[in-house]
């Protein structure tokens, strides 16, 4: 068995950045008063838009709150227990799969562009970009923490009334709500145990 240094040693980000994205990074539930800025969204897209979608197709789409008049017309639609950590942070997002991805795929995939026409179901359409969205979900938490900031990612939330309000003239469907900021007073809860890698992993 490997020591914690060794499996440290094993990769190839510093531990200090190891740390950053993933050891000591937590889901923040307070945050503070401090801005979220236009250029540091900007970095963290331009950071995970290089990160894996099947045939790089990208279909998430992240629409962006800041002001109180928008969180007013999402508090509606997050549970109860989201309510106040929402219009307190300083930056919402709602990331939606975009069911109409195919649009893009002559722009995206240029090197086989007719592949567009494989996507003529929208059934299929909902269920491929659902999967990719959420992939892409996970890189962008990850993009949140490489800025310095913390990520509140939230599923509790009316996502069919988060479309009507939001989507109606779109083809989005809201999947995650994430809270973006640095940490306010008490923002953690406690650290919960992780599975161990023999309880996951098995090799044939």
């Amino acid at each position: 068995m490997t020591t914690f240094a060794e499996q440290t040693e094993a990769l190839q980000l510093p531990a200090d950045v190891q740390n950053l994205l993933f050891r000591e990074a937590r889901t923040a539930n307070s945050f503070s008063s401090e801005p979220v800025t236009e250029e540091q969204v900007r970095a963290i897209y331009d950071l995970v838009k290089w990160a894996p979608t099947s045939m790089n197709t990208q279909p998430l789409r992240a629409l962006v709150l800041r002001t109180a008049e928008a969180k007013a017309r999402l508090l509606p639609h997050m549970a109860p227990g989201n309510r106040d950590k929402t219009e307190a942070a300083p930056l919402t997002v709602v990331l939606a799969a975009d069911v109409d991805f195919h649009e893009n795929i002559p722009q995206v995939f240029p090197h086989a562009p007719q592949v567009k026409d494989n996507f003529s179901d929208e059934q299929g359409r909902v269920e491929f970009s659902k999967l990719n969205s959420l992939l892409q979900v996970g890189y962008f938490i990850i993009g949140v923490r490489a800025a310095g900031l913390a990520a509140g990612p939230m599923t509790g939330f009316d996502a069919a009334g988060v479309d009507e309000e939001f989507f109606a003239d779109k083809k989005w469907r809201s999947l995650v709500v994430v809270n973006v900021g640095k940490p306010g007073e008490n923002p953690w809860f406690d650290r919960l145990p992780r599975l161990d890698f023999d309880q996951v992993v098995e090799t044939l």
